[in-house]
């Protein structure tokens, strides 16, 4: 995600004008405006500032790379180098399920704020999903405590069982 489209996205997630957003700021509505649109960079000091008047920090974050594990019968299962995190809101939305996870005729749409329907969706993302389908419905906090629960394939389960494991020995 660019830097433009990253600070337009806080100021429009916290329900602010440009306008508002320079008054707070103590700069012009034209830098602002220079800034969301990349015709200009902000310093990393200046974009710092921008997001916490938004109610936003910049983060660095480990990136999550996949590779690919083969399982009984030649199926290739998506894995990540690490658990990924979601916000709370995105953690405990209401998702459908792409049909290429729910092909078998299983029900798409799944509140994952609720337990029962979480296990399912994990249990249908991790065994048939695409790393971009990892990255948008799976938060590795929810799947730890998920994960006695879930009934995977068994040439899945020791992929992710190691990295269950890292994450609860970090903590």
């Amino acid at each position: 995600m660019s830097v433009a489209t990253l600070l337009r996205q806080a100021r429009l997630d916290a329900g602010m004008t440009a306008q508002e957003l320079a008054d707070q700021a103590g700069t012009a509505r034209t830098a602002i405006s220079a800034y969301e649109n990349g015709r200009k960079s902000p310093t990393g000091d200046t974009l710092t500032r921008l997001l916490h008047l938004t109610g936003h920090r910049l983060e660095a974050a480990d990136e999550i790379t996949f590779h690919e594990v083969l399982g009984a019968r030649g199926s290739a299962y998506s894995v990540p180098s690490h658990l990924p995190r979601l916000s709370p809101q995105q953690a405990t939305r209401t998702v459908t399920l792409p049909l290429h996870v729910a092909w078998s005729g299983q029900r798409r749409e799944l509140d994952l704020s609720v337990r029962s329907d979480r296990i399912r969706a994990y249990r249908a993302v991790l065994s048939e999903g695409s790393p971009e389908d990892i990255l948008s419905i799976v938060d590795g906090a929810l799947l730890i405590d998920a994960w006695p629960d879930l009934d995977l394939p068994r040439g899945l389960v020791s992929h992710w069982a190691e990295l269950i494991s890292k994450d609860v020995a970090v903590a």
